[in-house]
């Protein structure tokens, strides 16, 4: 950690390099994060993950970035908390997209659960969306400062699995931006450019001092 000045550093609370790399060219690119650095959080340290049992995307997002903050030291933190939401799951399986079939990470079983919820339900019902909300915590002798920011990709939920690009419900969901494609059949770049955290990290900056 030495190698970090704590106080020009936004840890990212992360071992993904591709989440970091998307959230560093984001957010670094705002005029407010000027010299400061951002570095994983797994690259500091191989911390425990901290429960996340909130109610709501942005209730596990804070619990990331705090935790990150009090783990490190650090004064900046990162997070991002997403899933997939099913209109006609009442909400479903939001915060609990991850374990939506019991075991966390199953995309096979998540994907089924959801083609077998979603079986009877007419085309015209399965809409849905992927919801990201990335906080930005802020912490110095004054306190603490949150800052958040929202964004969805919208969509349906079609009737088979097409496409290995991605992963969890991406081949599943049909893109409302990209009729025809499926989230799972986009090269990165293209995936990057309308994802949710995207949306979400862009709506964040727009609220930067």
């Amino acid at each position: 950690m030495s190698t970090y000045d704590k106080s020009r550093t936004v840890v990212v609370a992360t071992g993904n390099a591709h989440k970091l790399s998307e959230i560093e060219a984001i957010l670094g690119a705002a005029p407010a994060m000027d010299g400061v650095q951002f570095v994983a959080l797994g690259e500091l340290g191989n911390f425990p993950d901290p429960v996340e049992d909130g109610q709501t995307f942005f209730d596990n997002a804070l619990i990331k970035a705090r935790a990150a903050l009090d783990q490190t030291g650090f004064t900046m933190a990162v997070a991002d908390d997403s899933g997939l939401v099913v209109d006609a799951l009442d909400g479903a399986p939001g915060i609990l997209s991850a374990r939506w079939a019991g075991e966390h990470g199953n995309d096979d079983a998540n994907n089924q659960k959801i083609l077998s919820q979603l079986n009877d339900v007419p085309d015209s019902k399965r809409t849905a969306r992927f919801h990201s909300t990335v906080v930005l915590v802020t912490r110095d002798e004054d306190g603490e400062e949150v800052l958040a920011g929202e964004g969805n990709c919208e969509g349906t939920i079609a009737r088979d699995l097409r496409g290995t690009n991605g992963f969890g419900y991406d081949p599943l969901f049909e893109l409302a931006d990209v009729p025809g494609k499926r989230m799972a059949e986009l090269e990165p770049e293209q995936k990057n450019a309308i994802s949710h955290r995207r949306r979400a990290l862009d709506n964040l900056v727009g609220k930067l001092g």
